[in-house]
C-alpha cells in the first residue's frame, strides 16, 4: 500500500470590522479598493448598511495588511479579532493647539464631508473647520482643542487620517 500525504493548512484568518463610515457606494468601493490593493489575497466582504467590513485571509499578517490598508485610506473600526489591530498612530501628540491641519481623511462625497464635520466639531474647544469638502487631502481645524481629541472623534465616526498636510 503506497503512502498518503496530506497537507492541513491552518483555518483562515478573518476579523469583522464595525463601526466603520460607509455612507454610500463610492466609500464601499473605496474601501474594496484599499483593501485589494494592500493586500489582494485578502477577502473583504463591505456591508455598508451595518457599517461593517470582514476581512478574511491566510493569515494575521495577511488581515493585518489589509486593516492598514483600510487606515491608509482614511477608514477606522473596531477589530472584532484581538490580533488584529486598527492603528490609532495619527501624529497627534495629545497637545493643546489653535490650528491643525489634517490629512488623508477619506471624503468621497457631501455626506463624508458632513460626517467629517460632525465629528470634529463635536471636539471640546474646536470652534471651525476650514477645506472639508468632497476628496479634499488636508483640512484644518481651529480653535483651542487637544490635537489627540480630533482623530478620537474621527475614528469614532469610523474616519481616520493624520496631522499635517498631505504629503
Amino acid at each position: 500500500m503506497g503512502a498518503m500525504l496530506v497537507t492541513a493548512r491552518a483555518a483562515d484568518v478573518t476579523t469583522k470590522l464595525t463601526g466603520v463610515h460607509l455612507c454610500c457606494q463610492p466609500c464601499a468601493t473605496a474601501a474594496q479598493k484599499a483593501v485589494t490593493d494592500s493586500a489582494p489575497a485578502v477577502k473583504a466582504v463591505v456591508d455598508r448598511e451595518g457599517e461593517t467590513i470582514t476581512l478574511t485571509g491566510a493569515d494575521a499578517a495577511a488581515v493585518q495588511k489589509a486593516a492598514d490598508g483600510l487606515v491608509k485610506a482614511g477608514f477606522f473600526g473596531k477589530s472584532s479579532n484581538a490580533d488584529i489591530k486598527m492603528s490609532t498612530d495619527t501624529g497627534a501628540k495629545g497637545a493643546q493647539v489653535k490650528t491643525l491641519d489634517v490629512s488623508n481623511v477619506h471624503i468621497c462625497c457631501p455626506s463624508c464631508a458632513k460626517a467629517v464635520t460632525n465629528a470634529v466639531m463635536a471636539v471640546p474647544g474646536v470652534k471651525a473647520t476650514k477645506g472639508v469638502a468632497k476628496d479634499a487631502k488636508t483640512f484644518q481645524v481651529t480653535g483651542d482643542f487637544k490635537d489627540s481629541d480630533v482623530f478620537a472623534a474621527l475614528q469614532k465616526a469610523g474616519l481616520t487620517g493624520v496631522a499635517g498636510p498631505a504629503k
